[in-house]
């Protein structure tokens, strides 16, 4: 993926870990699996933050690949069976272990709105999309959604590599883009760069 310059005054401090996830029983639901896998995944996405999990291999940290990786690592712990397959489509739609930006967006991801409500409802795992234009192409941009299940314990936060290889992934907090961030990042609808709001197709109702 292109260098994508993103000099935003987000960078707050990396908020304290989580406690380690409670295992789930064979008699657990699926909306019980699904909130595990949603804070296994945020809190792989903010590991990367203080150091990169050498499973993540170095050709594939991008915006995209930390989609990927932290999507494959929350299922390898709390659903693993659903590993049979792989969890992306291609741009064909078929089933693939890779993905990049545009084609996750396309294909495994489903728009939710580009809108303030449509942010105050974003929980872990969702996605805010930019499509940048340049001489050479589109350049899509993905950042990942980390919340509390408990919106009022902290605010939405995005994490996000921003594609320049050897770069460090980075947060910050969500409503700040808003006002903070260069006006072609802000996830609002005035911003034609802005594609709005994603979720993952199997975590729709």
């Amino acid at each position: 993926m292109l260098a994508l310059l993103l000099t935003v005054a987000l960078v707050a401090s990396t908020p304290p870990a989580a406690a380690a996830p409670e295992t789930l029983s064979a008699s657990g639901n699926r909306e019980a699996r699904d909130v595990l896998l949603r804070r296994e995944l945020g809190q792989v996405a903010l590991a990367q933050i203080e150091k990169f999990d050498p499973a993540w291999h170095p050709d594939q940290r991008d915006c995209a690949g930390l989609v990927r990786f932290a999507y494959r690592s929350a299922h390898k712990r709390f659903y693993p069976e659903r590993l049979a397959r792989p969890l992306w489509l291609d741009v064909q739609g078929r089933p693939s272990e890779f993905a990049d930006a545009e084609t996750l967006l396309t294909r495994s991801f489903v728009p939710l709105g580009r809108d303030e409500a449509t942010a105050e409802s974003l929980r872990t795992g969702d996605l805010v999309a930019f499509r940048q234009e340049h001489d050479s192409g589109p350049v899509f941009h993905l950042m990942l959604v980390v919340r509390p299940e408990d919106k009022a314990h902290a605010p939405a936060r995005v994490v996000y590599h921003p594609g320049e290889k050897g770069a460090a992934v980075r947060t910050g907090v969500l409503h700040r883009l808003v006002t903070e961030a260069p006006l072609e990042w802000r996830p609002v609808p005035q911003n034609t760069a802005f594609l709005g709001f994603f979720r993952f197709k199997e975590w729709m109702p």
